[in-house]
């Protein structure tokens, strides 16, 4: 009798190993199986939703005006760097409405996080020359923003109200005095479509000059009820194709369609929300933490490898100039 109960003792014993082991096999190759999260190598810190300028395809537009405190910003970069960060835009809106802000988080980044590369996306009217003296050094790459070499194309537009190529020149000369490397932005819309601007790029010899397929985003510049509507902007795939086929050539082009800017871009927004095109933005990475804010939104990282997102980012050491030399105005 204590043989039987021996026996069937063990036998329910190994029944209960065998369920134990095959739970844990369950559990680790559903472990296996779950995509890793994502690094965000590359965000975009759109600091303010507010701007002096009235661009009319903006596509991140003032319904806020609201703006983090600097010592949470700071948290909130502190969680990003630890997460894998490793170069950080600031953009908005204007995010140089705010100068005191921005200089002070580059600096923070650049002494305390040692990020590699800081950068800023700006229509350049705000940026002072003192301003550059004391935070300059803390910038790698200021990207302007220009869509036209015809300055009445640039008032049609939106982007300022008759003197923006002015500024957009002597800013040009001010980067490449710190040592900040230049970048120019344009967003290729029903305005430029056709304008050449092969000569004006190569006075101005940026180190990178993106262009972009106008873009509609849901809730923001898609409709009669947003506070931008870029309907009359569009242009065709096949228009913007002609546009990159005539400036291919040009030094440091890089052209992002509609398709490969979808998605692309890790997009934080000014309560550090990760956006997400065409759904509800995550929670702050402020209250749940990168990992699980960025888990909840869709980020296309290989259209973002696709585009080039990683690129030579980093500026010349003190100096040194990454740009080209001296230039012609």
């Amino acid at each position: 009798m204590e043989f039987f109960i021996i026996v069937v003792t063990l036998a329910a014993i190994l029944l209960i190993l065998s369920a134990i082991r095959a739970k844990v096999q369950k559990e680790a190759q559903q472990q296996a199986q779950k995509p890793a999260t994502p690094i965000p190598v590359s965000v975009n810190y759109h600091l303010t939703r507010k701007c002096n300028y009235e661009c009319g395809f903006c596509f991140h537009t003032a319904k806020t005006s609201y703006i983090l405190p600097l010592e949470e910003a700071k948290k909130g970069l502190v969680l990003l760097k630890q997460a894998g960060m490793r170069k950080l835009n600031f953009a908005g809106g204007e995010p140089m409405l705010y100068p005191k802000f921005v200089g002070e988080l580059a600096q923070y980044c650049k002494t305390e996080l040692q990020l590699e590369s800081v950068s800023i996306v700006t229509n350049g009217s705000l940026v002072k020359p003192k301003w550059l003296e004391k935070f300059g050094c803390y910038i790698d790459i200021m990207a302007v923003s220009c869509d036209s070499f015809d300055e009445a194309t640039n008032v049609r537009i939106g982007r300022g109200k008759g003197a923006h190529l002015a500024t957009f020149t002597q800013l040009r000369a001010l980067c490449q005095a710190h040592g900040v490397r230049f970048k120019v932005n344009t967003v290729v819309n029903r305005y430029n479509v056709d304008e050449d601007m092969r000569a004006p790029l190569a006075a101005l010899a940026p180190f990178r000059w993106k262009c972009f397929q106008v873009l509609l985003v849901h809730g923001e510049n898609d409709s009669a009820d947003t506070l931008r509507h870029a309907a009359r902007f569009v242009v065709s795939d096949a228009e913007f194709q002609r546009f990159c086929s005539r400036h291919a050539a040009c030094p440091g082009f890089v052209p992002e369609s509609n398709r490969l800017m979808k998605d692309s871009y890790l997009i934080l927004d000014e309560y550090m929300r990760f956006l997400d095109a065409g759904s509800e933005p995550s929670r702050s990475i402020l209250e749940v933490g990168v990992e699980e804010a960025l888990g909840s939104v869709y980020w296309d990282e290989s259209s973002f490898v696709q585009r080039g997102g990683i690129y030579d980012w980093t500026k010349a050491p003190s100096g040194e100039h990454g740009d080209s030399g001296q230039l012609e105005w």
